[in-house]
């Protein structure tokens, strides 16, 4: 009689330095090549596609060495998305890891105490892992990568299909199609929704239940350029944008509070709306402008319609442009919006680009929740979920879609996009286990 197979843990073990830094090693030295910023920096994502597949060809069923299927997907040249999947025996029972992405935001090496673009170590003990995407998020490539490898050198007997999907095009909106959207666009991702998905591309080892959505705004006012020795004959557009703005905010603050799920989501600050740019085009100092433009984001908690709040602002905007002589203080005695003799009147227009993002509140009741909690407790030794109003592209999207979407990610929230970015060995090989308790946690389910 056959003994019984080992528990999942004991049978996959912890995460092995030397193959998960070799590989890591390989795919920072790629980072250059992976900047996304169009168009002048388009990456090449399939650079690190074939590092992933490379490092499971010994375990896939293109070699026969092992049970990983492996796929490439491309919806264009030189930028791939993978998917790779270790079978179950029990159909429609899956557990997936996905979200993590093959390019990475730009960094200036004159700008960086190391060089942004190959792995280096900080310390004798290399606990210190630097460059550019080591948090975000190749270091998460490299993480699950493992993970899966380890699955098909072991074959534990699985009734859950254990499914990875490394991604393309995670840090640029502008192009759409080509990334997790083509995938899901295709249907090549719905077996995925008969069990939680896991997105790793956060930080801070503790399940992000939250995410803000994004609209990018930009406010323009037009007035009337005259001699500030004038300033009777002139409508000051810096004047009456500032004004515009003030009372467009107090408007947004009235109509989209602070709302009551935020406390249970641990979001640390309510829906904001500010001022982060301004622009004009120039002039002399003793000229008052004529047109300027100041621009910014909201960042709105999940609980309100980012599609709603666009058309409450296109409707503050009408309002404040029918009544400028009422709806508006204006600054000292001869600042006016409006000049009766001359049958002038200021004008604001409001639009905003295209890459509006919807924010995410995960299911809290989900088994996929309970899941990640549990192993994130047994793991790092406690569990603080958290939400922010930062953003992440596509979650929502794939929420909307009827994916059960938890968030999770081992690199650190502080060199998130930033200069010196780093991650912690110790940091992802405690991800590693958590993947491996979510796992035997379904496991026991079924």
């Amino acid at each position: 009689m056959a003994s019984p197979a080992p528990p999942l843990k004991d049978a996959v073990g912890v995460l092995d330095r030397d193959p998960f830094v070799a590989l890591l090693s390989k795919l920072i030295g790629e980072s250059q090549r992976l900047q996304n910023d169009p168009p002048a920096l388009v990456p090449q994502e399939d650079l690190v596609a074939q590092h992933v597949v490379d490092a499971l060809r010994p375990v896939s069923t293109d070699t026969g060495g092992g049970p990983l299927v492996v796929r490439k997907v491309s919806y264009t040249d030189g930028r791939s998305n993978v998917i790779v999947e270790y079978p179950g025996t029990v159909p429609d029972r899956v557990v997936s890891f996905v979200g993590m992405h093959m390019d990475v935001v730009p960094a200036n090496p004159s700008e960086w105490d190391f060089d942004p673009f190959s792995l280096t170590f900080e310390g004798d003990d290399k606990e210190k892992l630097r460059g550019r995407g080591t948090t975000d998020c190749l270091g998460h490539v490299a993480l699950v990568t493992q993970l899966m490898r380890r699955l098909g050198e072991v074959k534990p007997p699985l009734k859950h299909s254990v499914i990875a999907v490394f991604i393309a095009n995670e840090e640029n909106s502008s192009v759409t199609g080509i990334g997790v959207d083509g995938l899901v666009k295709d249907g090549l991702l719905d077996k995925l929704k008969t069990g939680p998905l896991f997105w790793i591309d956060t930080a801070d080892k503790q399940p992000c239940i939250g995410t803000g959505g994004m609209i990018p705004w930009h406010l323009k006012a037009t007035g009337k350029l005259f001699h500030s020795g004038l300033a009777h004959k002139a409508i000051n557009s810096m004047e009456l944008n500032m004004d515009a703005l003030k009372e467009i905010q107090t408007r947004f603050y009235n109509d989209f509070p602070a709302h009551e799920k935020e406390k249970l989501y641990k979001f640390a600050t309510p829906s904001t709306m500010k001022p982060t740019k301004w622009s004009y085009p120039g002039g002399g100092l003793n000229q008052i402008p004529g047109e300027c433009t100041i621009s910014g984001d909201i960042r709105l908690t999940p609980f309100y319609s980012t599609s709603f709040v666009v058309q409450k602002l296109k409707e503050y905007v009408d309002d404040i442009n029918a009544g400028l002589e009422t709806k508006l203080p204006t600054r000292g005695p001869v600042s006016k919006y409006v000049l009766p003799d001359e049958n002038l009147r200021g004008r604001l227009e409001i639009s905003f680009d295209g890459d509006v993002m919807n924010g995410v509140a995960c299911n809290l009741e989900s088994r996929g929740f309970q899941a990640l909690c549990k192993a994130t407790e047994e793991i790092v030794g406690y569990v603080e979920p958290y939400s922010i109003t930062g953003s992440l592209p596509l979650i929502r999207e794939l929420q909307d879609e009827g994916f059960d979407v938890q968030t999770a990610g081992y690199g650190l929230l502080k060199t998130y996009h930033a200069k010196n970015e780093y991650c912690l060995f110790s940091d992802m090989a405690q991800g590693f286990q958590v993947f491996v308790s979510i796992i035997s946690q379904l496991e026991a389910d079924a």
